[in-house]
């Protein structure tokens, strides 16, 4: 019997040469991407795929108008997801938030060169936005040891030179997060260096038709490790021998067998550890009759990050009257403030006619009512009345933004809190929650 490479290496041999969000039917392309189990479900869902190609040519289009509109000769980035809004290209993503070897140029006229790991220029490949590959970002004292400013200044005068060319005699370069030496060699270069992370922040806030597609599919994606996790606590806990760690690391597997890639935080707690919320996810055993509450804070299938909270009570009686209190409470705080989003408001105003917490949930109330959330949980961020920065965040909401929703709920030295959130569309007229996931039914008073 012959066997041909079509049989054994791609994804679905059903599909023919492209998949439906227009990348190669092979197991073996080089981006990351969704797994055969995420196509399969996103189908039996009726979703749509993203055209990942229109996708990338919007990111793209949007970054270099922004630097038109702000007059600077291009924008330099070191931040992994910003290198990956720009390319949708990945390598050793968490690695390298820590030993940062990567940087991309994006120029005025729309020329993108990016630096990569000396042996993975291909990883970029796939993407014909990418002009140039190249090496040589990578100014961490790890790497460089006593010698980073001679690398430092090659790399710098690459920069130099590539304005030249792509930008004439601008030399206003928005940059990112560079490091020390990086930025002394740029700015001996002549170049006059610009806010990086506002020009990124900004263009990234407002999604495109196929982002909104791409965070449909990773929220679905998302929601079903959700399920799966749930479906585990509820059998496994009142087994008495099942801990947080366990319950955890469901979602964990359950993410990357559908070509999530990981998870931010660590944030899911059980019972008293609960409060004050920001412990995180350690070897505590569940009783069975007890809170468990969790963020997901999930970069999951297409890079889409999927920040949902929800509470959950484990057990066969029923929860205590105050804790069906503060479940309520919380749900009616975050869908009153749902209520508010839409295009044209401002963010201030979000903040002054908040839903009110009651006093005793004060002190430990979120950080933050709202935030952006796209690559990462992103700009802009809508503080509660009380923290807010005259100034900071004075732009009124876009129809393509996502917002995530917040609320947590406990006293000061209680033996529990309620953490929920929802991920929510600004729409053209309004919003659409694009969270499905329910409320547990238990601590909702059902």
């Amino acid at each position: 019997m012959t066997t041909h490479y079509r049989d054994g290496r791609k994804i679905d041999p059903t599909r023919g040469a492209v998949l439906g969000d227009t990348t190669l039917n092979d197991a073996d392309r080089i981006e990351i991407g969704p797994t055969r189990l995420a196509y399969a479900e996103w189908a039996a869902a009726g979703l749509d795929l993203p055209d990942l190609q229109a996708m990338r040519r919007y990111r793209w289009e949007r970054l270099t108008r922004t630097l038109a509109a702000r007059d600077y000769a291009g924008l330099l980035m070191f931040d992994p997801l910003n290198i990956r809004y720009a390319t949708d290209s990945t390598n050793m993503q968490l690695w390298n938030t820590h030993n940062p070897f990567r940087a991309v140029l994006l120029c005025a006229d729309g020329h993108m060169v990016i630096w990569d790991y000396a042996n993975a220029p291909f990883l970029s490949a796939f993407n014909p936005l990418v002009a140039e590959q190249r090496a040589g970002a990578d100014l961490f004292y790890f790497s460089r040891g006593d010698r980073i400013d001679a690398g430092a200044v090659t790399f710098a005068n690459e920069v130099r030179v590539l304005l030249s060319e792509h930008a004439g005699a601008n030399r206003r370069l928005a940059v990112d997060k560079p490091m020390l030496h990086g930025l002394r060699a740029l700015e001996a270069q002549g170049l006059e260096i610009m806010e990086g992370e506002e020009v990124t922040e900004k263009a990234r806030a407002v999604k495109g038709p196929d982002e909104i597609r791409a965070m449909r599919c990773a929220m679905h994606a998302c929601e079903t490790s959700v399920a799966e996790m749930e479906a585990f606590a509820r059998r496994a806990v009142p087994g008495g021998d099942t801990s947080e760690a366990d319950i955890w690391a469901v979602l964990h597997a359950e993410n990357i067998r559908r070509g999530g890639e990981w998870i931010e935080t660590r944030l899911l707690t059980s019972g008293p550890r609960t409060n004050p919320w920001f412990q995180e996810c350690g070897p505590r055993i569940l009783r069975n009759n007890e809170i468990v509450a969790f963020d997901t804070d999930l970069v999951g299938s297409y890079g889409i990050c999927c920040d949902i909270s929800r509470t959950w009570w484990i057990g066969d009686a029923a929860p205590r009257a105050d804790m069906i209190y503060a479940m309520r409470h919380a749900h009616e705080h975050i869908m009153t403030n749902m209520e508010m989003l839409k295009p044209g408001v401002m963010i201030p105003d979000l903040s002054a006619n908040t839903h009110v917490l009651d006093a005793k949930f004060q002190k430990q109330k979120y950080s933050c009512l709202m935030h952006g959330v796209g690559l990462c949980d992103e700009w802009p961020l809508v503080a509660y009345p009380d923290r807010v920065v005259s100034g900071a965040c004075d732009h009124p909401l876009e129809a393509g933004m996502v917002l995530c929703v917040e609320a947590l709920v406990g006293e000061e030295g209680g033996d529990f809190s309620i953490k929920l959130e929802d991920q929510v569309l600004i729409t053209e007229d309004g919003h659409e929650n694009l969270t499905r996931y329910p409320f547990d039914a238990a601590l909702m008073g059902g």
